[in-house]
Parts: C-alpha cells; sequence; structure tokens
C-alpha cells in the first residue's frame, strides 16, 4: 500500500498517510519517510491511553488519496463509528481516495470457513459489500515458505510471538488453505469486473437466466452462517439475494436472547448486500415456499437439521417440508459449525420467571373441584364417565392458564383420577390393567388441549400484533393525509409513534443549507445529551441508521433513523427508548423502517407542495407586476408628457400666446394632475386595502348626499353623458363609510363615461328590498367583454379590446370596499355594462325628523 501511495505521490497525486502500523518494521518506516502522515487521535477508556485514526481531521484535511492501515479494524469505545471500514466510507462519501489492506480472515464472509480451517473465530470482519464497492482489489500473495521465512526473520512478528503464531493461525495447512481463499476471492472480484466491462461495451450476456437466492433466516445459531455462504453464492453466481424470518405464532415464546440472535442476523445480511423480509404465517416452510415462487427465486438455503432421526419421524423438519414442496427450485443444506445447538422447537422465554399466582389459585381450584364433583358422583357414574369430570378440568384450565400451567395440570388430574376414582381408592395402584389406556387417553388429550389453546392464543396474539402494526399504519397515513405543512406532520407522526412503542420521539427537520435545525423539532422535552445532537445530523447527511444498538454509534442512548424519501432525506426520527437495556425486535425494526419511510414521503409531499405554492405566487407576482407596469407606465407617461409640454409651452412662449391659448394650457396641466392624482390615489388604496389598513367608518347618511358628491366631483368627465338618478320612495339610510362609498361610485361612473361613446345615458338606480340596499349603475355601451364578467374586478385586468385609458384598478378597488362592507358586487351586460352593488342594513335606521318652522 505504501509503494502504491509512493508511485501516486510520484504522479502529482496529494497523497496522506491516515494511518499506518508500522510493527517497528524497518522496512515499513522507511517507506513512511517521504510522505506526510496525519497526527493520531489519542483518547483514554479506562484509564488507558488509545490512538486512533482521526476522522475529523482527514475530512478537514480532505487530500487526494488517503492511506489508512487495517480496515477491519474495531475503533475504541466512544469513537463515531464502531469500525474502521465505516470511517472509510464516510471518507469516501466525502470524495476522498482511499488505499486500505485487509487480510483474508477478516471477510465476513468467510469467517465460518476460517474458522472452521483454523480453529479460531476471528473477531473483527469486513462486510463483503463493502469490498463491493472496492473500484480494484490487488492480492499480494506469498508462497507459503516464502512467508514462513519472513516470520522467521521477524519482519512479520517478533521472535517469541512468530513462534506462537507458527504453532497456531500459521501452521503451513492453514496458511496455504488462507492462500486458496485469498485466491478465490480475489478471482470473484476479478470476475466481477469482467461482467462490468461485458456490460459496458454492450457484450451479450450468455447466461439464459438470472439467479436468484433465498436464504431462510431462523432463530438457530447457525443461522448466520448460512447468511454468509449465501452471500459467497450470490457473488459467485452475480445473483440477488434476499434473506427472510418467517414469524410464527411460538416467536412470541423465544427468549430475548434468541430475538437479539435473529435480529443480528438480519443486520448481518443487510450488510452483505442481501434484501430482508419478515414474513407472517404458521407454517414456515409454506411460507417460504409462496414467497419463493412468488419472487421467481431458483435456489433456497437452508440448514441441515440436526434434530435425532427419532424426532423427525414424529414432526416433520423445516428442511424436510422445503425438500418435498420445492419442486423445481434447487434447495442446498448447510451443515452446522461444531457445537451449533438447533432448536427443535421455539424455547420458552423466562422459564425460571414465576408463575402468576392468579394461575396457580384458578388451576388448584379447578382440580378441587372437579375431584369434589368426581367423588360425589363416584357411587353413581363408572369411572370412565368421571375422567369426563378431570378433561373438563383440563380444558378449563387450558384457557385460563399458561402452557406450563396446563402441562403440569393434565398430569396431577390423571393423578387425581386414579387416586380417588380407581379401585383401590386412596392408592395409586390399579387393580384392572385396562385402565392404563384410560390413564393414557386422559393425559394425551388433556395435552392436546393444553397445546392447541396455547397455541390459538399466540395466534391470537399474533393477530393481534398484526392489526395492531396495520393500525399504525393506517392511522399514520390517515394523520399525515390531512396535515400540509412539515412540522404539522413531524409532530403527528412522533406522537403516533410515540403511542405505539416503548420509547420517547422526536423528529428533527432541516433548516437552511441542509443542516439538522435543531430549532425545527417536534419537542424540546426528549432527555438527550447535547453530545447525541450531532448525530442527528451525521443520519441526515448519510442516510444511514445509528445509535443505540447498532453497530454505528452504538454507545449513544437513543436510536435515530433517516426519514428518507425518493429525491432526499427529509428528517431525523430519534427514538430513546424506556427500558434501557431492552432493544428493539426484529418485527419492531421493520415497522419503524415503513413508518420512516411514509414519514419521509409525507414530509417530501408537503415540501413539494410548498415548492408549488411559492412558485404559484411568484408567478402570480410576476404576472402582477408585469401588469403594474403595463398600466402605469402608460398612464403615467401620458398625464406627465401633456404637463411637460403644457408647462414647457407656457414657459418659453409665454410671450407670444394670447390668454385664451394659455387658459387651456393651463386648464390642460390642471386636468392632467388631477388624472395623475387619480391614479396614484388609486395605488395607494388598493394597497392600504390588501393590506387590511384601510377600515371603514360606518354611519348613517343619506343616499342622495353620497351620490351628490360623487356626481360634483365627475362633472367635466360626465358633461358629456347625460345621466339620469332613480331614487325609490322612502329609501333608508346607509350605513356606510360614506367617503369610501363615494370612492366606489366614482369609479363606476369614470369607468362607464370611458367606455362609452359620448351623449349616451348612464343610469343611476336605488332601491331597497328586505334588509338588503341594491344600487345599480348602467350605461349603453358596448359592454363588458363576453364571458370575462367576474374577471373586470381583477387587479390590473383591461379588456382585450380596451384602446381607452385606465389602470385597471377602479373596478378592483370597488370590490375590496364592497367586500369591507360586507356587501356583494356583480357586473352582467345588459344593453350595455351594469353594475349591481348589494349592501346589507341594519333593521330599525334612525328616523329623520324634519325641524319645526320658526
Amino acid at each position: 500500500m505504501l509503494q502504491a501511495g509512493r508511485v501516486q505521490q510520484d504522479k502529482q497525486v496529494e497523497v496522506l498517510v491516515g494511518l499506518v502500523e508500522t510493527h517497528k518494521r524497518a522496512e515499513t518506516e522507511a517507506l513512511l519517510q517521504s510522505l506526510e502522515i496525519l497526527p493520531r487521535r489519542r483518547m483514554k477508556h479506562r484509564g488507558i491511553d488509545l490512538e486512533e485514526f482521526d476522522l475529523n481531521a482527514a475530512l478537514a484535511r480532505h487530500p487526494q488519496l488517503i492511506l489508512v492501515d487495517e480496515l477491519a479494524h474495531t475503533n475504541a469505545p466512544g469513537s463515531r463509528h464502531s469500525k474502521r471500514w465505516q470511517d472509510i466510507q464516510e471518507l469516501l462519501q466525502a470524495g476522498i481516495n482511499v488505499y486500505t489492506t485487509l487480510n483474508v480472515q477478516h471477510v465476513e464472509s468467510l469467517n465460518d470457513v476460517v474458522t472452521a480451517i483454523t480453529g479460531v473465530q476471528v473477531r473483527e470482519t469486513v462486510p463483503d459489500s463493502v469490498l463491493a464497492e472496492a473500484d480494484e482489489i490487488a492480492l499480494i500473495d506469498l508462497p507459503v515458505n516464502e512467508l514462513l521465512d519472513r516470520m522467521n526473520a521477524g519482519k512479520v512478528y517478533f521472535s517469541e510471538q512468530a513462534q506462537r503464531a507458527k504453532q497456531s493461525f500459521f501452521r503451513p495447512g492453514n496458511l496455504s488453505a488462507l492462500r486458496e481463499l485469498a485466491l478465490r476471492r480475489t478471482a470473484e472480484s476479478v470476475d466481477v469486473q469482467m461482467l462490468a466491462y461485458r456490460k459496458g461495451h454492450s457484450i451479450d450476456n450468455t447466461w439464459p437466466v438470472s439467479e436468484r437466492i433465498l436464504v431462510a433466516v431462523g432463530p438457530s445459531p447457525n443461522s448466520a452462517n448460512l447468511v454468509r455462504s449465501a452471500s459467497r453464492s450470490a457473488q459467485r453466481l452475480n445473483a440477488q439475494w434476499i434473506a427472510a424470518f418467517v414469524e410464527t405464532p411460538g416467536y412470541a415464546r423465544y427468549p430475548e436472547q434468541t430475538r437479539q440472535r435473529i435480529l443480528s442476523t438480519i443486520q448481518l445480511a443487510e450488510e452483505l448486500g442481501a434484501q430482508t423480509v419478515t414474513l407472517t404465517a404458521n407454517n414456515a416452510g409454506q411460507a417460504l415456499i409462496e414467497y419463493a415462487r412468488a419472487r421467481n427465486v431458483t435456489r433456497i438455503i437452508a440448514g441441515k437439521s440436526i434434530q435425532p432421526s427419532w424426532k423427525r419421524f414424529f414432526q416433520q423438519t423445516l428442511t424436510q417440508e422445503l425438500i418435498e414442496e420445492s419442486g423445481t427450485i434447487q434447495v442446498d443444506l448447510i451443515a452446522p459449525v461444531t457445537g451449533a445447538v438447533e432448536p427443535s422447537a421455539p424455547q420458552v422465554a423466562a422459564l425460571s420467571s414465576p408463575i402468576p399466582k392468579s394461575e396457580l389459585l384458578f388451576s388448584v381450584a379447578v382440580l378441587v373441584a372437579a375431584t369434589i364433583v368426581a367423588f360425589l358422583l363416584r357411587p353413581f357414574l363408572a369411572a370412565t364417565n368421571l375422567a369426563m369430570i378431570y378433561l373438563l378440568g383440563a380444558v378449563a384450565i387450558s384457557v385460563r392458564c399458561s402452557r406450563r400451567v396446563s402441562t403440569v395440570a393434565a398430569f396431577l388430574l390423571v393423578a387425581s383420577f386414579d387416586f380417588f376414582c380407581v379401585p383401590p381408592y386412596g392408592d395409586f395402584a390399579v387393580s384392572d390393567t385396562e385402565y392404563l389406556i384410560t390413564f393414557a387417553a386422559m393425559l394425551t388429550v388433556s395435552l392436546i388441549i393444553a397445546d392447541l389453546t396455547a397455541r390459538g392464543r399466540e395466534q391470537i396474539s399474533q393477530i393481534a400484533s398484526r392489526e395492531a402494526r396495520t393500525q399504525i399504519l393506517y392511522l399514520l397515513s390517515k394523520r399525515l393525509a390531512r396535515e400540509e405543512e412539515s412540522l404539522p406532520i413531524a409532530t403527528e407522526a412522533a406522537r403516533l409513534i410515540e403511542d405505539g412503542f416503548p420509547a420517547k420521539a422526536i423528529i428533527f427537520l432541516p433548516g437552511m443549507e441542509n443542516q439538522v435545525s435543531f430549532n425545527r423539532r417536534t419537542s424540546y422535552q426528549l432527555p438527550l445529551p447535547q453530545a447525541e445532537e450531532s448525530i442527528a445530523q451525521w443520519v441526515y447527511d448519510h442516510n444511514q441508521k445509528a445509535g443505540h444498538g447498532l453497530a454505528t454509534l452504538s454507545g449513544s442512548k437513543a436510536l435515530y433513523f433517516p426519514l428518507a424519501a425518493r429525491q432526499n432525506v427529509r428528517g431525523v426520527l430519534a427514538l430513546l427508548p424506556t427500558h434501557d437495556n431492552v432493544p428493539f425486535s426484529v418485527e419492531e425494526h421493520n415497522l419503524l423502517d415503513t413508518l420512516c419511510q411514509q414519514v419521509g414521503l409525507a414530509l417530501e409531499r408537503a415540501a413539494t407542495q410548498q415548492t408549488m405554492r411559492t412558485s404559484e405566487l411568484e408567478i402570480e407576482t410576476e404576472r402582477l407586476r408585469n401588469s403594474l407596469l403595463s398600466a402605469v407606465s402608460h398612464d403615467l407617461r401620458t398625464p406627465l408628457a401633456s404637463i411637460t409640454g403644457a408647462a414647457t409651452t407656457l414657459q418659453q412662449q409665454s410671450g407670444r400666446l394670447d390668454t385664451g391659448t394659455q387658459n387651456d394650457l393651463l386648464t390642460s396641466i390642471v386636468e392632467e394632475a388631477e388624472r395623475l392624482s387619480r391614479l396614484v390615489n388609486n395605488l395607494l388604496d388598493m394597497t392600504r386595502l390588501e393590506a387590511g389598513g384601510m377600515v371603514p367608518h360606518l354611519d348613517w347618511h343619506p343616499f342622495e348626499e353620497i351620490i351628490g358628491s360623487a356626481l360634483r366631483r365627475l362633472k367635466n368627465i360626465l358633461k358629456d353623458h347625460p345621466v339620469k338618478v332613480t331614487i325609490a320612495d322612502n329609501l333608508p339610510l346607509l350605513y356606510v363609510d360614506a367617503v369610501l362609498f363615494e370612492q366606489v361610485l366614482v369609479n363606476l361612473l369614470e369607468n362607464a363615461a370611458r367606455y362609452t361613446p359620448s351623449a349616451t345615458p348612464i343610469e343611476i338606480n336605488a332601491r331597497t328590498s328586505a334588509d338588503t340596499m341594491q344600487i345599480q349603475i348602467a350605461d349603453h355601451g358596448p359592454g363588458f367583454p363576453a364571458e370575462n364578467e367576474k374577471r373586470v374586478f381583477e387587479k390590473f385586468y383591461r379588456g382585450p379590446d380596451s384602446t381607452g385609458r385606465g389602470s385597471g384598478l377602479g373596478l378592483a378597488i370597488c370590490r375590496a370596499i364592497v367586500d369591507a362592507h360586507h356587501g356583494e358586487i356583480e357586473a352582467e351586460n345588459s344593453n350595455g355594462a351594469l353594475v349591481r352593488i348589494r349592501l346589507p342594513q341594519p333593521t330599525h335606521p334612525p328616523i329623520i325628523t324634519e325641524p319645526a318652522d320658526a
């Protein structure tokens, strides 16, 4: 590795030595002299000074190439990752190239093979999926004799260590076998590269079908070896592979240690690159066969049964069922490693745990009651009929009590029947040997009843658990569907997860620059150490689970899940178990993965909707800006040009103009200034109305005064249009803001005058109906654009054929003022344009009395 690093350095590549263990070898130390070496991170563990690879310093330094020795090394407790290969993965994600080293005995899929060859269990391993990511694997091979010569020369270990190693791990036979494993493993990598080359160059694949492997994961300690064997087979065949665990009713009776072994095996399969799945069924073999056929599996890998033949005679094993039902699917059976113990049936969890007193009391009461009833009926019934009473007692105990109590009670009931109901009474001796058949039948039936009722309870528990998981998923999807914002979605999800799991939950959401924001979180009550908050950022950045009970950051108190969606990670879920020493089970991990995926998709949906709303707002803002510029630029330039032209003429030619011309120019300046003032006032009014800054001051006013004031303001504009005002008799007072409502009438009348031919009349009509005041303004012009009667009240809207002057704000202001009065305004075409206003009026307006004559 060091020689390859020096070659790259000679090519002007920036090379950094992250960590190299020289073991005080002079030839190794000599190769380090011209290379930059990263200082190690110093730390203490249980009073011992330790030195580790400084991952943070390497990321900050960010060289082009870094050299890191011993890929399989286990980091000291308190490090970010438990394994050095996880440090390497983070370096690669940061865009840093890595050269590293690995001995063949540390390859995870070869672990059981190495153990069988050498008799030594290698604890430090690297998942095969990590090796699969390598761009190149270089095999450093030596013949056995040359390696032993190096050891004798002290180039591998010091003399005393070398002698001990040669007598144990480094025996010539072991080295030959390990050498063959290294050659085969490297050849598999070369084969993968060859297939990638053929695919990249569009070379037809000669294999007619692709292999797909299914490995059965169970409670046996041999399951981990099955997973490694399946991984090796999948690599050799370049096949997809699936690790499946079947959760049967008996799963509830597995001890916690067995459950954790199953979870660890599933995690191992994921690390080795498998797709993992958990099935729920009463029959494991049938479930595996059905799933294999549904997924087009070509090969099933299972453990070879080590049960005695007499047990297999009475109960069909999983392997027997797989072989009989597999059909065209190939079944490979892997023998267990030496010393493995296969559980023949689900082990009873906490067998030594105390039996509930209620069950003991109930079983004793049933036993005593059955005995008393049988004793009283003994003179009247035959012994075989009395046995039925005890069988009823067995049924009652089986329904109420556990399998252990029911089994013991079955033996006690048979013994009680023999003692009290079979001659000679008061003795366990039997006068007639035919009663032995009765005893055997009673015991068999009682045990069968106990087993069936226990299985029924387990199935009910399994169904209840399945229903609970389905209910959680249903409630989550239902609650998330009605939320549109990210924080309410996260809050609902955290609350539901807390209700369904024995843990406190909190969700962190990203803030600016894709950083997890601790100000955007669903709760501030979760008692997490501040040092752990950076874990949420790491999980967010790397889209990987971490924390309590996992390989990454296992020393954490909480468990962290990324909320990943289709595009990227949308947040991080932190779970703090309420029971520190009880990790989550297999099914809980699977359910949490599913829940996190749903929450991630919901957060992505909310983000997408927010982006769409923002885009729509930006589009509408841009449209309004363009409309404003289009309308206002013309309406500002026109009066300004008229004012400037008239004023310039007066300034430059005042002595040569007669009085009439000067008055005309001054009148033009005044009119254009008023027009400009109206435009600016319209813009200001529209702004205040939309901002809520203009609140109507309601009071009682006669309509005659308001319309009269509006007509006086528009005397010059309306001089070419006859105006007809019709006011109903006894019209009540208007409850309005007189100034604002006058502006409505001014805008409507000005609009009618602008868009109708000269000399055409304008009609104003005011009347009342019930508690509503109705005002109509009609003209005899071309009317509103067809089918656009509602759009005329939009801001900056101007008709497609409009050639008149106007900003497009007049009618929009009218609608805003009428809305502020809780009224309605509408436009329609009726022999011209007609605008109708409806205003709600209080039922009892004030009465105006005429003043008395003097």
